[in-house]
């Protein structure tokens, strides 16, 4: 099936599992257009104006950052901060986890761009720590770490080993830079305020278009000077865009909303947890909620697997999952399930329905 066809069966549903509920252009026009008329909102010009730097200003207070700056795209955002940061650390060296955004989905851009060098740090299948940062012999400018990392089901380091990385940074002059594309989901595993888990990063990139469903857009956060330097290098790689307006409505008129509903989706990721167990066939990562995401192993490969969803979605009208992927065993796979407001509402007896005729399915394959 093309992307397209799949597009309009995953619509065809009555019953979606991941994510949040999905608004058609006209919807989604429309409720920014009441919000815009109720908040006498003015278009920007090239990133200037009342509406852009009020929510740039409630951001950075949110995170305890100095300033903020809104952005087209994270994988402009990350490299551009990371580039600034080697430049003022003395070392092109950036540490990064194996499944580190920049590395699996970002074309080498760092490199052929000319932005850094890096080096691998840690354990694919687990969040890294300071003995991982430490065993590394040169010297590195900057790391990133990913809050939750997403690639390996939105495992979290505890919150000691956090402190001792950030304390490690601080006391080897080491530029500490978060992806925190899914932060505002961190929060409630960490139960600590988003100032205090962004406290001591040196830069801080957050998404608005994930988990806040807005059309797309990030946030660069740090220093007055760090933040000067990195509007200046937007505008060189051609992502000062004439009009941020859509973007920023987009984000701003729901983020309070997604924000406060961010507890209840983890408290739903860890009921689910309860159901699944009901389920052998299927294995989670982690094996324990840490955000209001996971991963779900198959007993299927692949293909199989994307052919058990299409079939139910034709057949009964649920969608079960996005994108199933290849894992490191044979005849196995794996889907990621972001539990947004679908599943928040969505009754157990619906769920269990749904999970009924997916296992049998997964039985019958086999055979």
């Amino acid at each position: 099936m093309t992307n397209a066809e799949i597009a309009a069966l995953r619509l065809s549903c009555h019953t979606i599992l991941p994510g949040h509920k999905l608004l058609q252009p006209a919807e989604q026009f429309a409720a920014m257009a009441q919000w815009c008329a109720a908040n006498e909102v003015s278009h920007d010009t090239y990133g200037e104006g009342e509406l852009v730097q009020d929510f740039e200003k409630k951001i950075a207070t949110l995170l305890g950052k100095e300033a903020a700056l809104f952005c087209i795209t994270g994988t402009l955002t990350q490299v551009t901060a990371l580039r600034l940061a080697c430049a003022e650390r003395g070392s092109n060296l950036v540490g990064l986890h194996p499944t580190s955004h920049i590395l699996v989905h970002e074309n080498s851009n760092h490199q052929l761009l000319q932005h850094f060098h890096s080096c691998q740090l840690g354990n694919a299948h687990r969040p890294w720590t300071v003995e991982d940062l430490k065993a590394i012999p040169e010297k590195i400018g900057a790391v990133q770490y990913e809050l939750p990392m997403r690639e390996i089901g939105g495992q979290l380091p505890t919150w000691a080993q956090l402190e001792d990385i950030k304390a490690y940074c601080k006391q080897e002059q080491i530029h500490l830079h978060m992806d925190g594309a899914r932060l505002w989901e961190a929060q409630s595993y960490y139960a600590r305020p988003l100032h205090e888990i962004a406290g001591d990063f040196d830069t801080v990139y957050v998404s608005f278009y994930k988990g806040i469903g807005g059309l797309g857009g990030a946030m660069l956060l740090g220093s007055q000077q760090m933040i000067d330097k990195a509007r200046l290098w937007m505008r060189r790689q051609g992502g000062n865009v004439f009009r941020r307006t859509p973007y920023v409505v987009a984000a701003a008129m729901q983020f309070d909303q997604r924000i406060a509903d961010m507890r209840a989706l983890f408290q739903r990721t860890q009921s689910l947890y309860e159901v699944l167990t009901g389920y052998p066939q299927l294995r989670v990562n982690p094996a324990q909620p840490q955000a209001n995401m996971l991963h779900l192993y198959l007993p299927v490969n692949k293909d199989r697997a994307t052919e058990i969803r299409n079939d139910i979605a034709k057949e009964h009208g649920i969608w079960l999952f996005g994108n199933a992927v290849h894992t490191a065993l044979p005849d196995q796979s794996m889907f990621e399930w972001y539990v947004g407001d679908q599943l928040l509402h969505m009754p157990d007896e619906r769920l269990r329905n749904a999970l009924d005729l997916f296992v049998a399915a997964l039985s019958m394959a086999g055979l």
